[in-house]
């Protein structure tokens, strides 16, 4: 079949999908292909997912339904890639600038002035230091959402629940 032209009800025959060792499906090729051939059919005549399912062999509506979605994911990763990539690295800036003033010594001053100790020579100040580190260990905590390495949050719940029937006398429920 060429490229411009469109298949004809029933012209794709059913794929079977793949699974892994887990039991889980796997998209092949032709599968991506079929999606992508699809996600076109269906955005030029915008006919029913059934009518979808007919035409490009899928098992039902739903499944070309799915089959659409995956070709919509599969058209937008590339872009989620470059934004990844330039969040990333605008990120790595932030960081190395924050390294950079943690790893600088920062003096003391007060109206003005620089603060000496009894020796003449001048104090150091840690606030702009704690800052930067403040500061380094958000953007890695940036960098690690943007990449999805972070683990969900467990939240655990003990104890139970007490219902109360507010104008029921209890001993009326016996």
């Amino acid at each position: 079949m060429a490229n411009d032209e469109q298949p004809e009800p029933g012209e794709h025959e059913y794929l079977e999908r793949p699974r892994d060792g887990n039991g889980k499906y796997l998209r092949s090729l032709d599968n991506v292909r079929r999606d992508a051939e699809a996600a076109a059919y269906w955005a030029e005549h915008r006919c029913t997912y059934q009518e979808i399912a007919d035409r490009f062999g899928y098992y039902d509506r739903s499944q070309a339904w799915r089959g659409i979605q995956s070709a919509k994911r599969d058209v937008a990763l590339p872009a989620v890639k470059k934004l990844r990539q330039v969040e990333s690295e605008q990120l790595d800036t932030l960081y190395v600038m924050a390294m950079e003033i943690i790893e600088r010594n920062h003096v003391m001053v007060s109206h003005g002035r620089v603060v000496c100790g009894d020796d003449g020579t001048p104090l150091l100040d840690d606030g702009p230091r704690l800052q930067a580190i403040q500061t380094a260990l958000r953007i890695r905590d940036q960098y690690q959402k943007l990449h999805g390495l972070q683990q969900p949050a467990k939240v655990e719940h003990s104890g139970g629940v007490k219902f109360e029937i507010v104008g029921v006398d209890p001993t009326d429920l016996v």
